[in-house]
C-alpha cells in the first residue's frame, strides 16, 4: 500500500525538521503533527521557525477521531515515550508503518510491544547538526534517516514502501540490512559526541579536532564497543572511523541534543547513555571508567538545575 498520509509525535530538532521538509512535499493534511491542547496552543503562539522560515503545521490532539495514518513517526526524547505512544492510538490501523527516530537501542521494542512488531521498522537518523533553541530550528546538515528490518539481510514490503514514499518526496534515506549494527554504531557515537561535548560545555568544533576532547569522546565510544561484543554486536575500527567521519562532516558551531539540554536546564538523555553502557558493563564485567566519569560530570549539572 502506497504511503500518503504521515503522522509525527514530537516537535523537538527532529520533528520539526522532517516535518518542514514534508510540508514542501505533501498536502498540509496529509501530514499530521500529534499534540495534546495544550502544546498547540503554545506551537500556534509562538510559531515554528526552521532555518528562519515560518512553518505551517496542521495540528491534531491524540484524542482527535481520525483515519489510520499510513506511516507514524516518533520524534522526542526517550522519557516520553510511553506517553507517545499512548498519544497516537488514534492514527493506527491494520496497515500502518512505524518509525523511531529515537536515541537508544530500546525505543523499537517497546513500541512494537504494545502495537505488535509487525508494524515496526528499525531506524536511526544520523549525520543532521539540527540545533532548536526554543521554537526555532537551524540546521546546515539535513543528515539521513537509515532504516530497515530487524532480521538481517530481509527486505520487507514495509521497509521497500516507506523506500519509495521517501524517494517521492526527496527526503534523504538509506535502507539498511543490517540494522542492529546499525543502531548499535549510532548509540556508540551518541556516548561519545553528546556526553564529551556535554562534559567540556562546547560545541562540534572541540571534537572534530585532536585533543583531550576527542580522545575522551572516542575512549567512550571504545567501551561501547567492547560491550557491543557481548550483546552480539561486531563493531570494528571499521565503524569507529565510519562514525567519525560523520561527526567531522557537521556544523563546528553546532551543539548535540546532552548539550543543547545542559544549556536549556532540562534532564538529559544521560540515563540512555553512560547510564545503559554503565549497566551493561556490570552485566558483561567491563569496566567503563570513562562513562562512569562522564555520568557523573553531567549528573552534577543536573543537580544545579
Amino acid at each position: 500500500m502506497a504511503i500518503k498520509t504521515v503522522s509525527i509525535i514530537g516537535l523537538g530538532a527532529l520533528g520539526v525538521l522532517y516535518g518542514h521538509h514534508l510540508t514542501q512535499k505533501i498536502p498540509k493534511e496529509d501530514l499530521r503533527i500529534i499534540a495534546d491542547a495544550h502544546r498547540i496552543e503554545r506551537y500556534q503562539k509562538d510559531k515554528i521557525y526552521c532555518n528562519q522560515a515560518l512553518v505551517d503545521f496542521n495540528y491534531v490532539t491524540p484524542e482527535t477521531p481520525c483515519a489510520p495514518s499510513d506511516l507514524v513517526i516518533f520524534a522526542f526524547k526517550h522519557k516520553d515515550l510511553d506517553d507517545a505512544i499512548k498519544a497516537v492510538k488514534h492514527q493506527i490501523g491494520e496497515h500502518t508503518i512505524f518509525l523511531s527516530t529515537l536515541n537508544g537501542i530500546t525505543s523499537e521494542r517497546e513500541i512494537g510491544e504494545y502495537y505488535g512488531m509487525e508494524k515496526m521498522l528499525y531506524c536511526v537518523a544520523q549525520g543532521m547538526d539540527a540545533l532548536k533553541i526554543g521554537n526555532a530550528l537551524t540546521y546546515t546538515n539535513k543528515g539521513i534517516l537509515c532504516f530497515g528490518d530487524i532480521e538481517v539481510g530481509h527486505l520487507s514490503e514495509k521497509t521497500i514502501e516507506v523506500a519509495k514514499f521517501f524517494e517521492s518526496v526527496a527526503l534523504p534515506y538509506e535502507v539498511e540490512k543490517n540494522m542492529k549494527h546499525r543502531m548499535w554504531g549510532k548509540f556508540m557515537t551518541n556516548v561519545g559526541v553528546n556526553q564529551t561535548i556535554a562534559y567540556y560545555e562546547g560545541d562540534f568544533s572541540m571534537i572534530q579536532r585532536d585533543g583531550p576532547e576527542r580522545d575522551m569522546m572516542i575512549a567512550a565510544m571504545r567501551e561501547v564497543m567492547s560491550i557491543a561484543q557481548k550483546e552480539g554486536v561486531h563493531l570494528t575500527e571499521k565503524d569507529l572511523i565510519y562514525w567519525l567521519k560523520i561527526l567531522d562532516r557537521l556544523n563546528p558551531k553546532g551543539r548535540p541534543s546532552t548539550r543543547q539540554d545542559m544549556e536549556a536546564r532540562r534532564t538529559s538523555e544521560v540515563e540512555l547513555f553512560a547510564g545503559t553502557v554503565i549497566s551493561l558493563g556490570k552485566k558483561h564485567q567491563i569496566k567503563t571508567p570513562i562513562n562512569q566519569k562522564l555520568y557523573d560530570r553531567i549528573k552534577y549539572f543536573e543537580s544545579l538545575f
